[in-house]
């Protein structure tokens, strides 16, 4: 932190004071002796420029003293734009060091403000970089970190920005990666290469360890071939551990399998297009509605499986997620109905109506709307999935307008007119199917409430390009997988994950399946890195269906692309850049 000496704090407050003519008895007086809670009594008494100096005095007190916590609630409160340049500087300097203290990172991005607005000395505004690189990525905005880190690496040369220059770098999908190509210099093309040749090795780790080394030797100065980043480096106890033989429970008959087969479709052409890239790898697939769950294992095991991807059955994943363990490492298809998993070797995976009303959730907190409206169906799945949205708004302190259940075989015209009579809340979270969500924003604008901002799940969206249908949806904003909306978000097809099978099976797919196709995939390359996420729970893939990662009780978390449609057609919807990258001037 850079220090002022309290003295010459309160000494240049006083002399602000008396030169403005205008310094209260308590300031020319001062009686009490560093005493923080007095100076935030007299700026409450003063005018903005004098009352934000005492209140960056009192938080450097209240820091210096230990009281670390109270000292950050003081500096949050300053405006800054009343301080003086230097004390600006202090500020920031102080603000920014107490947020990545007490891992507040929003206030560590509130200081970081002050590298667009003022001119800072060198060595303070490389330190607020790499401060405000360290909490863009607590808040996921992995891109703007990475390139706020390696702007202060390619000027520092600090090994120590390694790990967290590569923890934001490994998650960012193709088209994320490839903009930070413009105008790159030569530290991050550097880094970029890297990012290139793991994403490109697949799992492989044998294949990722041998480009590792090429890419060294003809980066022989780069800092992360100085020192490879700790999580690389972790992945050579994986040498010799590679999934070769996966068994695949999944039903020959009963109800599910209508669901079964997309995705043992998917499985399937995914392992063909696979089989060069990823060593051979043998699936064996094992009936699970012949014999008991316990029988499967054990003629998997017989048969030399190293994993399992399955079952797909509800009621057998939760019985799998009361055990202590599971006999081989395990990627359910489903999620099981306890409240967390902790089943030593078990994943689950699915694609999860509830995760994406959580994120949408989490994006209109972040798009600064506090009160909201639900609009959801008035069935189990609908009160299911409307249950997850509004606890998630909830825990974010949002508010909740107006609930409306509708029948999904009627008129949107009634419900839509009801979203409305709790009050004008400041978007509407829509679940419906794509049928019933094109009545609404027609609706909406007949109640003269077209400027209502909706945000919906997947489901309205039948996943193929129809313009004249969906006109009605302009403006709607839903999350969907890579896969349905490639334009939006990669860029175009040909920036997708595992390309050759999209195209096989995306080229006769009934849209009502594609997205069980694609899970197929997702399931396919997840179980070959059952063990990489085992020993780097902090791992990420980006897949067909979103980029996946492993959460803490062993649930595949999914994080989806935004579009909005224009014209009746998805348009990519891009993340707000908190903070302009440019240069130290």
């Amino acid at each position: 932190m850079l220090k002022t000496p309290r003295a010459l704090l309160a000494f240049v407050l006083l002399t602000l004071l008396v030169m403005a003519g205008c310094a209260p008895p308590g300031i020319v007086e001062r009686t009490p002796d560093d005493d923080p809670g007095y100076l935030l009594e007299q700026a409450r008494q003063q005018a903005p420029e004098q009352a934000a100096l005492s209140r960056l005095e009192a938080a450097d007190i209240l820091a210096r003293r230990g009281q670390r916590t109270q000292a950050l609630e003081v500096a949050t409160e300053i405006d800054d734009t009343q301080l003086p340049d230097d004390y600006r500087l202090h500020w920031a300097m102080l603000l920014s060091e107490l947020g990545e203290e007490l891992d507040e990172p929003w206030a560590v991005i509130q200081a970081g403000q002050l590298l667009d607005e003022a001119d800072l000395p060198r060595d303070a505004g490389l330190l607020l970089r790499a401060r405000m690189g360290r909490a863009l990525a607590q808040v996921d905005e992995h891109r703007a970190a990475a390139a706020m880190l390696m702007y202060v690496q390619a000027r520092t040369e600090r090994e120590a920005l390694n790990d967290a220059i590569w923890a934001s770098l490994s998650r960012l999908d193709g088209s994320e990666l490839a903009s930070l190509r413009e105008d790159a210099d030569e530290l991050t093309l550097g880094w970029l290469r890297l990012a290139g040749l793991v994403r490109e090795s697949d799992g492989d780790i044998e294949r990722l360890f041998a480009r590792l080394e090429t890419w060294r030797e003809r980066h022989p100065q780069h800092p992360a071939a100085r020192r490879v980043p700790a999580e690389l480096l972790a992945l050579r106890e994986l040498r010799g551990k590679e999934v070769r033989h996966i068994a695949v429970f999944l039903p020959g008959s009963g109800p599910l399998t209508s669901v079964a087969e997309p995705i043992r479709n998917g499985l399937r052409i995914h392992h063909l297009n696979s089989i060069e890239r990823s060593g051979g790898v043998r699936l064996t697939f094992l009936d699970t509605s012949q014999g008991s769950i316990e029988a499967l294992y054990e003629e998997a095991r017989n048969l030399g499986a190293q994993v399992v991807i399955g079952p797909l059955d509800k009621e057998q994943v939760s019985e799998l997620e009361s055990r202590d363990r599971v006999p081989l490492p395990t990627l359910a298809l489903n999620y099981g109905a306890g409240a967390t998993n902790q089943t030593e070797g078990l994943f689950q995976y699915g694609l999860s109506a509830e995760d994406e009303a959580r994120q949408v959730a989490r994006r209109g907190r972040e798009d600064g709307h506090r009160s909201s409206a639900m609009l959801v169906p008035d069935n189990e799945w609908g009160a299911r999935v409307g249950r997850a949205f509004e606890r998630e708004w909830r825990d974010r302190d949002g508010t909740i307008t107006n609930v409306v259940a509708y029948d999904p075989r009627g008129s949107a015209t009634e419900s839509t007119r009801r979203v409305l009579a709790g009050g004008r809340p400041d978007m509407l979270f829509l679940l419906a199917l794509p049928s019933y969500a094109r009545q609404v924003p027609p609706t909406l604008d007949y109640y003269s409430a077209s400027d209502l901002p909706i945000y919906a799940t997947s489901h309205l969206y039948e996943g193929r390009s129809q313009p004249l249908l969906d006109h009605d949806l302009d403006d709607v904003y839903f999350l969907d997988i890579p896969w349905q909306i490639p334009d939006a978000a990669v860029g175009g097809v040909e920036a997708l994950p595992y390309l050759d099978s999209y195209r096989e099976l995306q080229e006769n797919a009934d849209p009502a399946t594609f997205r069980l196709m694609a899970m197929g995939v997702d399931a396919y390359e997840l179980a070959r890195r059952l063990p990489q996420f085992q020993l780097l729970p902090e791992s990420e893939m980006f897949g067909a269906t979103g980029m996946l990662s492993p959460g803490s009780d062993g649930r595949i978390q999914r994080r989806l692309p935004w579009a909005r449609f224009e014209d009746g057609i998805p348009r990519p919807v891009l993340s707000t850049e908190i903070l302009r990258s440019e240069p130290l001037r």
